[in-house]
């Protein structure tokens, strides 16, 4: 069981957006690397194609799943994860700061 979702509110620990929070949009395990909505915007010079316009873009760029931290359901701020098998057999993720299940 993976600890960070996607679907997932984080938190960002470092960088330049430091603080911020999102939901993850895409899982990279391989690569260790983790898109979150809204987070690290970078520009792209955009080739036109048939279903897109030239020019330049924001979009998300990959962040290192090691920069970011769990959202506590509770407060919103950044928590560890643990994990706890409950009485019908379900392993289901905890929130270490407030001991909230995150998984429901």
């Amino acid at each position: 069981m993976q600890k960070i979702k996607k679907g997932d509110s984080v938190v960002v620990l470092t960088g330049k957006d430091k603080g911020r929070t999102g939901q993850v949009v895409k899982l990279m395990p391989k690569e260790g690397k983790v898109i979150v909505q809204g987070i690290n915007m970078v520009k792209r010079h955009q080739r036109q194609t048939g279903a897109q316009e030239a020019g330049i873009i924001n979009r998300e760029a990959a962040i290192q799943i090691s920069n970011l931290a769990l959202a506590d359901p509770k407060d919103g701020k950044a928590t560890r994860v643990g994990f706890k098998i409950m009485d019908d057999g379900r392993k289901v993720r905890v929130a270490k700061r407030s001991g909230e299940v995150i998984d429901g």
